[in-house]
């Protein structure tokens, strides 16, 4: 079984209705970091400061199908691309230590049901 980190980077008002879509979509467990960024246009703030709007960073790790059916779910549903709330990304993992074998055995048992229908 090949394993993905699965990075999307969303406004901070995205975050519990990106969780949500990506458990509907097959994943388990995420880990919720708290960002900042800005953008290719800059905002400036009254006193010439770099406004940096706050950001989610949302790290989940699945199996490699269901990174890409998670990664299109969040893609369409907060319509990342037409209205440039966030960002997601999948990354390969080589080596992988410390997932329980229960999540293991839920995604090896969501492959099979996927398979069946």
């Amino acid at each position: 079984m090949r394993f993905a980190l699965l990075v999307a980077i969303v406004e901070q008002s995205l975050e519990e209705e990106a969780i949500d879509i990506a458990k509907a979509n097959g994943a388990g467990g995420v880990t919720s970091l708290t960002g900042k960024g800005t953008g290719l246009n800059e905002k400036k703030t009254f006193f010439g400061l770099t406004y940096e709007r706050p950001e989610s960073v949302l790290l989940f790790i699945l199996e490699k199908r269901t990174s890409v059916k998670v990664m299109k779910a969040l893609k369409n549903e907060l319509h990342l691309e037409t209205e440039n709330k966030g960002i997601v990304m999948s990354v390969p993992i080589e080596h992988l230590a410390g997932i329980a074998s229960n999540q293991i055995e839920a995604f090896a048992n969501r492959l099979k049901e996927e398979k069946e229908v």
